[in-house]
């Protein structure tokens, strides 16, 4: 576990910017128009399920639980504020992003696309360029009905470059493009890294994981009906 980070005090608790205070902090801060949906989003789930089913239990103030929470506040805005220029969790005029030494994507490119399309990208399990920010959201969300989690496993190395594993899961119960669900717990895992400014804003962010291994859990396997189509 890496330790906390020399300077990082001037941060805690009431101290902390915005965008390290946590998601909840965040939304009360946003202002209803800078939503997609017109208002704030729902994470009740997030409240009552996930703490039962996360892996790590990360102490207050470390630098695990607040990398944890600033990628949740980036997560949120990604999906739910529609500029970037709102976006408090990133330094927008710099920001970018990759999966596995791809192109890269700047924080405008993610507010269209959406995060499930630059984040997965084309493979025969799924198509990017089939797909809307709107139309890849509901998918996902049609196939974890009782929630699609993340959380922060281990951080290996402190600002400003914050190097860190984490798991992503959901209990595959709704049906994925076609896919009966099977009930199972689907799990992804991966390591990030994350490059901040003295303020911890994300300025880039790598992610390496693979996407086919974690679609083929939902589809058996099987990509006929994706090359067929």
């Amino acid at each position: 576990m890496a330790q906390k980070p020399s300077g990082t005090g001037e941060h805690e608790g009431a101290a902390r910017p915005l965008w390290l205070q946590g998601r909840e902090a965040v939304m009360a801060a946003t202002e209803r128009e800078h939503w997609r949906e017109g208002q704030q989003p729902d994470y009740g789930l997030s409240a009552t399920v996930m703490p039962r089913r996360r892996t790590t239990r990360h102490a207050a103030d470390s630098l695990e639980e607040i990398t944890e929470s600033l990628v949740q506040v980036f997560e949120m805005e990604i999906s739910h504020k529609k500029d970037p220029a709102t976006w408090v969790s990133v330094v927008t005029d710099r920001f970018r992003t990759r999966v596995n030494g791809g192109a890269w994507a700047s924080a405008r490119e993610l507010a269209e696309r959406g995060s499930y399309n630059v984040l997965i990208g084309d493979s025969v399990f799924y198509r990017q360029d089939r797909e809307t920010f709107e139309s890849s959201h509901a998918t996902f969300l049609d196939t974890f009905t009782q929630g699609f989690f993340w959380e922060v496993l281990e951080v290996l190395s402190p600002p400003p470059v914050i190097t860190f594993t984490w798991r992503h899961w959901g209990v595959f119960d709704g049906a994925y493009q076609g896919f009966a669900p099977s009930g199972e717990l689907v799990e992804m895992f991966g390591s990030s890294v994350a490059r901040v400014g003295t303020d911890l804003r994300l300025v880039e962010v790598e992610h390496f994981y693979d996407p086919h291994a974690f679609l083929s859990r939902l589809t058996g396997g099987c990509p006929v009906h994706r090359t067929a189509a």
